[in-house]
């Protein structure tokens, strides 16, 4: 009998174990009746009632989410033009500095990260007089700063693996660069350029420690609010709101995952029906 793949079946199991029992275990408590959070006191939802009587933590979740879609979108846009500058120019003066500038986020400490966004901004309020403030503003600048990297290497990785002849293909039949790149290079990196900005979402919306060392009073976003509740003890009704942010971000995943592939068969088909034509 073989027992290696027994052991890698098993593995894996207490590896998915592992990361999906809690969060089944918090889905089923924020049906708690009770205010003890690991103490099962008989179904309710009373918890998603009070989830949403709730203002600071409405704030701090619409906050949140007003962050991540700003700067997942610039990221997005940035890391995408970064992407393709790695990609598709081989050799330019400044290559190897520029492509670890837009790496060296992936690798440095969330911490050297902050406190560096942190004394930016200090010098920037002192020398020029902006920010006035740390909130909004400056919370979405670093987050764009630091996810942007990561849509940068996902789209350089799908350009990688793309056919150069495609867009060679175009060019010999006149078109131009620009329009090479907004009908044939766009549109088959577009799944990559999505998960991208997913990720880039996920990111800003879960970071802590970034945000702790950007925002400032008034400005608390959802995560910053969880950690400081963690501190004095979690409430039920933080389990409710991650279950809706859990619902949230399944729909999501399920969505985005139904448009990438539609938009590869759609792809292949086209592709089918060019060579058809060809011939």
């Amino acid at each position: 009998m073989n027992r290696r793949p027994v052991f890698l079946i098993s593995c894996l199991c207490f590896g998915f174990a592992f990361f999906y029992i809690p969060i089944l275990s918090l889905i089923i408590f924020s049906f708690n009746r009770s205010r003890l959070v690991t103490v099962w006191g008989g179904f309710s939802t009373q918890w998603y009632g009070k989830l949403f009587q709730n203002d600071q933590i409405i704030k701090a979740a619409v906050l949140s989410l007003e962050i991540a879609v700003v700067s997942a979108t610039l990221a997005t846009i940035l890391g995408t033009m970064a992407g393709i500058t790695l990609a598709r120019f081989r050799r330019f003066k400044g290559r190897v500095v520029f492509s670890g500038m837009v790496t060296a986020p992936l690798v440095m400490p969330e911490v050297i990260t902050g406190i560096s966004s942190l004394m930016l901004f200090i010098l920037m309020a002192e020398w020029i007089g902006w920010p006035g403030s740390r909130g909004f503003t400056t919370v979405t600048i670093a987050h764009t700063t630091f996810s942007m990297a990561y849509v940068a290497v996902i789209v350089q990785s799908r350009l990688a693996s793309m056919d150069a002849a495609i867009e060679e293909a175009a060019m010999d039949l006149g078109a131009r660069p620009w329009r090479v790149l907004t009908d044939v290079t766009l549109p088959v990196i577009a799944p990559a350029i999505l998960a991208g900005w997913l990720l880039a979402f996920t990111i800003s919306l879960d970071d802590v420690v970034i945000t702790n060392f950007t925002t400032g009073p008034g400005a608390t976003t959802l995560p910053i609010l969880i950690w400081s509740k963690v501190k004095l003890g979690v409430t039920p009704d933080i389990n409710a709101l991650a279950t809706i942010i859990i619902s949230i971000v399944g729909v999501g995943v399920v969505m985005a995952g139904i448009i990438m592939h539609r938009a590869e068969a759609r792809r292949e088909r086209d592709i089918q029906m060019a060579i058809a034509a060809g011939q």
